[in-house]
């Protein structure tokens, strides 16, 4: 659920980038993240890199357009938004603390997050994540040399790319869990 909540402003921003202008989508972007970081902070909860990162990057890209009178196209802040995403995800990775791990914490018991292949699994999973945003980020630059390819295509690409994310999030744990089973499973009862 935290990592649903964590998308939201993703969705408020690319949804309105569609109606109005970039600065007031990021700028609504930013307010669903703080939301969120509240919504975290009042069920007694973490604030995570992630969504800190998100508020900086929609406040600051809301502020530049508002304050300058910019605008850029739409493909062009999405491209802004990728690097952001990419920024956040390897900012996480280089302070080694992955940006899944601060969510698996909240959802797992002690024992789980004392596992070194817990810590192991999160940094594939958030490798996994920079790498969606990495080829989502290649995706709306493509669109840049195919100008005559319809809107529909790269939001189809960028969805899917999320959703394939979304989906290794919620398999990979559970992969894991299955092939650590079946490994104990097959290792012999020790002699009595």
């Amino acid at each position: 659920m935290a990592i649903f909540l964590s998308l939201a402003p993703f969705g408020v921003f690319s949804l309105l980038l569609l109606l109005t202008t970039a600065a007031t989508s990021a700028s609504a972007a930013a307010a669903v993240a703080v939301l969120a970081i509240v919504y975290d902070i009042v069920r007694g909860n973490t604030i995570k890199i992630f969504a800190v990162g998100t508020v900086i990057m929609f406040g600051a890209m809301g502020g530049y357009f508002s304050l300058t009178g910019n605008e850029w196209s739409n493909l062009g802040v999405r491209i802004a938004v990728d690097l952001g995403v990419i920024i956040i995800a390897l900012f996480s990775l280089a302070v080694r603390v992955p940006f899944t791990l601060q969510y698996a914490r909240e959802s797992v018991d002690a024992e789980t997050r004392a596992l070194p292949a817990f810590i192991t699994a999160n940094y594939v999973m958030t490798w996994v994540w920079t790498g969606a945003a990495a080829l989502m980020l290649v995706a709306n630059v493509l669109m840049i040399y195919l100008p005559s390819a319809p809107l529909w295509l790269g939001l189809a690409i960028v969805f899917g790319l999320r959703n394939a994310a979304l989906w290794f999030t919620n398999w990979y744990p559970d992969h894991l869990r299955h092939e650590q089973d079946k490994r104990a499973a097959q290792t012999p009862a020790p002699a009595r």
